[in-house]
């Protein structure tokens, strides 16, 4: 069990307005940090007022990148109280990244325990309008002091967080997907399954070519053959064909969502068949053609589901459903929001309340 030294600080910040909230815009008045070396694995756990890092200009990630991170919300229910979803999900992804990177791994139980007591801290800052949350940043990196390229001695280990507003304030708006045939985001055998910045950095170029266009993410094809989807931009992705689900199958290359995860979970409560397969574009292109495609969706932390409306693979464009959010895609959203913020029963077990 973590000993965790609390220091609160001495000039609190002004709340914003949960109207102005946006992503990633403010941030709260403390930090979890911890460091790590070889020596003495885990230590010096704390809760600290919200600074700026200072790090030696040879250090390990600003040169290898080796970098990890997560991404997860607590939300604010009906009575005033805090809960989070999946956390012990987010955790375990945690360290399957830090192995593949060759980061040091943190027990589950005390990185679940340092986000805990850290959004006690915090609790104050999860904001309380309908849709909106308090965004968590866990991130671990390597800081050894030296240019050689080695497995990492020194590390650090930070969580930070931001109140959010609400992803769909105007509506849910299905969106524009091009389907990328040039650039590749992972290979198996790489760090596809992996949150590690190098993939999202690797990422903006197709995506800022499909922006261009006029869409507003990619949906990436496998490296090798060019042929089977992988993902949409920052999230899974999942298409209704024939009244079944089909997804694409974790082969290495695609990150392991909990949404993702959350999603067939429900939709197999629900009695839906949930294929996990290679699914190539070719035979999504011929779905789109004759209309079988019914529903296609995308998965994440960030918009829990967003719809697809349109998709366009070489130079032909194709709508989905309308371009109208879909009958699951809905029951997805009504789902998971439900459980996340306490408005139905979790029947699964994944609220950890705070």
């Amino acid at each position: 069990m973590l000993d965790i030294k609390i220091t609160k600080t001495t000039a609190p910040k002004e709340k914003p307005a949960d109207s102005v909230l946006g992503f990633g815009k403010y941030f709260t008045d403390h930090m979890f940090v911890m460091d790590y070396d070889k020596q003495n694995g885990w230590h010096d756990a704390r809760i600290i007022p919200f600074a700026n890092i200072s790090l030696h200009p040879a250090s390990t990630v600003l040169h290898y990148g080796s970098e990890i991170f997560e991404g997860l919300k607590a939300y604010r229910i009906a009575d005033g109280s805090v809960q989070l979803f999946r956390p012990i999900e987010n955790m375990k992804r945690l360290n399957s990244s830090a192995e593949r990177l060759c980061l040091p791994e943190i027990p589950v139980e005390d990185s679940l325990q340092a986000l805990l007591a850290f959004v006690k801290c915090e609790e104050d800052w999860v904001p309380h309008s309908e849709g909106t949350s308090l965004y968590l940043r866990p991130f671990l990196f390597g800081n050894d002091e030296h240019l050689g390229v080695h497995s990492v001695n020194h590390a650090t280990f930070i969580i930070i967080a931001s109140p959010s507003g609400s992803y769909y304030a105007e509506g849910i708006n299905p969106v524009k997907i091009m389907i990328e045939s040039e650039d590749v985001r992972a290979v198996r055998g790489g760090t596809g399954y992996t949150k590690c910045g190098g993939n999202y950095a690797a990422s903006n170029r197709a995506a800022e070519h499909a922006a261009q266009k006029g869409y507003s993410q990619v949906l990436w094809l496998d490296g090798v053959h060019r042929k089977y989807i992988e993902e949409v931009g920052a999230m899974n992705v999942m298409f209704k064909i024939n009244g079944e689900i089909v997804t694409p199958m974790l082969s290495g290359s695609i990150l392991p969502g909990i949404t993702r995860k959350s999603c067939i979970e429900v939709l197999r409560s629900k009695g839906y068949t949930v294929h996990e397969r290679l699914l190539s574009v070719d035979e999504l292109k011929e779905a789109m053609a004759n209309g079988t495609l019914e529903e296609a969706w995308g998965t994440g932390t960030a918009a829990v589901v967003s719809p697809i409306g349109k998709l366009m693979y070489e130079d032909q464009e194709y709508v989905v459903n309308g371009e109208k959010i879909g009958e699951v895609t809905q029951m997805l959203y009504d789902t998971l929001t439900g459980i996340q913020f306490g408005k139905i029963a979790d029947p699964f077990g994944w609220i950890v309340k705070v």
